[in-house]
Formats: C-alpha cells, sequence, structure tokens
C-alpha cells in the first residue's frame, strides 16, 4: 500500500512539475516581437525626418591596412613594390600566386609576386608611397572589375574573390 501511495505521489508531483513550466517560446517571441516594433517605428521615424546632406568623407581614411614586411620574389619587381600595395590575394604556393599574375598580366595589369616573413605570397595589382593613392586605385580597379559581372562569375574566372582585396603597408 506505501508503496502505491508513493508511486501515486510521484506520478501527481510529475504532472504538477510538467504542468507547472510555460514554455519558453513565448517568452522568446515576445519579446522578438517588441524588439520588431521597435525597429519598424524607427524606421518609420527615420524616413520622414529630413537630414542634412552627408558631407563627403574621404573613403581612404577609414580603409584598414595590415602591416607586414614583404620582399619582391623577382627582383624586377622592386622598384615597383612601394609603402602601400593593393593585394588581390594572399597564396601558400608560388605556382597559384604564379598563375593568377599571368592571368592578371594578360588583363593588362602589371602585378608584383611579394613574399613576407612567414613564406606566404602576397598577389599586389598596383603599389604606390601613399594609403591615399593605394586605396583610391583599389577602388577605381574594383568598380571596374564590378562591371564586367557578378561577384561569382568573377571568381570563376579569376580564381579569386573580389570582396576580399586589402592594402598592405610594407614594413622595412
Amino acid at each position: 500500500m506505501n508503496r502505491k501511495l508513493v508511486g501515486i505521489g510521484l506520478a501527481l508531483a510529475c504532472v504538477v512539475a510538467l504542468g507547472s513550466c510555460k514554455p519558453k517560446q513565448s517568452a522568446y517571441k515576445s519579446v522578438y516581437e517588441s524588439a520588431k516594433e521597435r525597429e519598424l517605428e524607427e524606421n518609420a521615424t527615420a524616413s520622414t525626418t529630413v537630414s542634412k546632406p552627408a558631407t563627403a568623407v574621404p573613403s581612404y581614411t577609414a580603409e584598414s591596412v595590415r602591416k607586414e614586411k614583404v620582399t619582391p620574389v623577382y627582383d624586377s619587381d622592386a622598384s615597383g613594390l612601394k609603402a602601400y600595395s593593393v593585394v588581390i590575394a594572399a597564396m601558400a604556393m608560388k605556382p597559384g600566386a604564379e598563375s593568377l599574375k599571368q592571368r592578371m598580366e594578360n588583363e593588362g595589369y602589371n602585378i608584383i609576386l611579394a613574399r613576407n616573413d612567414q613564406g606566404m605570397f602576397r598577389v599586389i595589382i598596383a603599389s604606390y608611397d601613399s594609403k591615399e593613392q593605394a586605396v583610391a586605385k583599389k577602388n577605381e580597379i574594383l568598380a571596374k572589375f564590378r562591371g564586367l559581372g557578378d561577384a561569382s562569375t568573377l571568381k570563376n574566372k579569376y580564381g579569386i574573390p573580389f570582396d576580399d582585396w586589402w592594402i598592405l603597408q610594407r614594413e622595412y
């Protein structure tokens, strides 16, 4: 009899315990819905607000750079490697870097191959003494390539992503 009462008591306790738990989804859902409402309100307010025209900020100020000590792979590239370079690819294997160099030179670009201290090859499409010049050239070349097709078409043709170009600041 005691066992039967204990069993019934445990079953009743389980039913009460499980029945009193509310699903957590409703709490998450209400938070999500209130955040969505706030976002809609902010967008509605922003679209009706008249703002002053934005002042043009040169794009080179926000451009980040990576600093590395690099040396040209070929002596003929030494004079072309300046303080700031536009890197279109970083490769671990020299044959891949040379293949990309050849494809881009076929498009009319003077490509420089450089190697950093860790042995990575940097495929450089332009190199300048100032960051401003390098960023401007990067943006100019990217705009030209984007005019030729979408990102997947360009990646298939050249084998590199066109959203991952970066500026290298050469350390000596």
